[in-house]
């Protein structure tokens, strides 16, 4: 459980071989606590990454139990990282009642939360660890939900803004009662 809290808020599941590796190859000496980073050394780019953490992957992290002869985060009774962990996510799955639902759909989850709460697409490009913005939006999936929100947001503003159409009268009012709506209202 701990391990899919993890890796549903925060992005470490990038790997050359499984998206898988960089949980199961997590160590305690990657994890700055007191910065809320985790430094992930083997990425799919092959270049390091620093991630933060939120309080509830610090506070996952910090629940998962320690076994002091090994330096893994994830591991065994005997200390050695598991190797593969899909017999026990399908498991859940199946006892959650979620179906049609891979390990990887976390990363795209994570992405697309990031975006339907405003999160500018540069930065979510950046947590991805994305080399293009093209892939972030492959990866970032909107709501209806959302969508519809959106332009409902739109059409509110929109009857409260001054065009040039709008009679020069009828100016002055539309600017005293120009309260946007925004996502939070």
């Amino acid at each position: 459980m701990a391990m899919i809290v993890f890796s549903s808020r925060s992005d470490v599941q990038q790997s050359k071989r499984l998206h898988w590796t960089p949980i199961l190859n997590l160590k305690w000496i990657d994890i700055d606590f007191k910065r809320n980073l985790l430094y992930l050394i083997e990425t799919k780019n092959g270049e390091r990454r620093d991630v933060p953490i939120n309080e509830t992957v610090k506070r996952t992290l910090i629940k998962v139990l320690k076994r002091p002869e090994s330096p893994y985060v994830f591991c065994n009774e005997s200390g050695k990282p598991y190797t593969n962990v899909r017999t026990s996510f399908d498991t859940a799955l199946k006892r959650a009642g979620i179906k049609d639902f891979r390990f990887h759909d976390l990363r795209h989850t994570f992405a697309s939360h990031l975006v339907m709460l405003g999160i500018d697409l540069r930065t979510v490009q950046e947590l991805m660890g994305h080399k293009t913005i093209e892939m972030t939006l492959r990866y970032s999936h909107l709501s209806p939900a959302h969508k519809d929100r959106a332009v409902g947001i739109l059409d509110r503003n929109l009857r409260k803004m001054d065009t040039i159409w709008t009679p020069r009268a009828e100016k002055e009012e539309v600017i005293n009662e120009l309260n946007f709506a925004t996502i939070d209202n």
